[in-house]
């Protein structure tokens, strides 16, 4: 869904249109993404933010969509980066673009809580593809290729402070661990019971975010109430740095030439 707002001072729900779109695939995604292109300024205001919010988490590094791309990197990379380049000099001058990563991408114990893998960085050529980590079969390897594909939300954020056109910033935006959502939808029924029923627990905790709250702080930064410069990270209500390796731009730039390619060539 992509809301259109003349202004900030207009409330939510009053002017909404929607573009079903199913994220795992490329074709599907691109079609969207020119829907939505189409209607702004013929039949929808100006835009003035875009947020990449929607992501997937797999039991396994098996799982691809319909043009053979993995679905986590997909759904969390390949489709943001599809929409951004279509709708990037659309945004009005003073929009904001915000991409949701996770602090999983700083692959240690404070941040993922022992639940998630570290990342592992490969080519974006292989991460773009089903068995790029052990043991792809496994949980541990669906939750590697998350995230790693949220350390690649973080590097493209980067890549696009430096292209995107003057006057439109973009933010990686991190809404912690929330429990309590859909995320963990294709996990066993363990770990299912658990999202919803115990880790809530831990939002009593600084580990943890209601879904309430993170969606608040997601609407601040994309209605830019959170002020963060262009290229920034902002860690539930305040700027921060992301992790040390999240710093690297010939990584950025060889993951931009990658997505441009597989998201506007035709896939192997």
């Amino acid at each position: 869904m992509v809301v259109a707002r003349a202004s900030a001072d207009v409330p939510i729900g009053d002017d909404v249109s929607h573009v079903e779109a199913d994220l795992n695939s490329l074709e599907s995604t691109r079609s969207a993404a020119a829907e939505i292109r189409g209607r702004l300024g013929r039949e929808l205001p100006p835009l003035r933010c875009f947020a990449g919010n929607a992501g997937v988490q797999h039991t396994d590094d098996l799982t691809a969509g319909p043009e053979g791309f993995e679905s986590t990197f997909m759904v969390n990379v390949l489709s943001n980066h599809v929409f951004v380049r279509a709708l990037e000099d659309r945004i009005t001058t003073g929009g904001r673009i915000v991409i949701t990563a996770s602090d999983v991408h700083f692959g240690d114990l404070r941040h993922n809580l022992g639940i998630v893998p570290a990342p592992v960085w490969k080519s974006p050529d292989v991460l773009a593809r089903p068995r790029a980590f052990a043991a792809p079969e496994t949980t541990a390897a669906g939750r590697t290729a998350y995230a790693t594909s949220k350390l690649a939300v973080i590097h493209l954020v980067h890549e696009y402070a430096r292209r995107l056109p003057a006057g439109v910033d973009v933010v990686a935006f991190n809404p912690a661990f929330v429990p309590g959502t859909d995320l963990a939808r294709n996990a066993g029924a363990l770990s299912r019971f658990a999202m919803r029923h115990v880790l809530p627990l831990l939002t009593r905790t600084p580990f943890a975010t209601r879904p309430d709250d993170a969606g608040r702080h997601l609407a601040d930064v994309v209605l830019g109430t959170r002020r963060a410069p262009t290229g920034s990270y902002v860690d539930r209500g305040h700027v921060a740095r992301s992790s040390t390796e999240s710093y690297d731009p010939a990584r950025e730039h060889e993951l931009w030439e990658a997505v441009e390619r597989l998201t506007t060539g035709a896939p192997e």
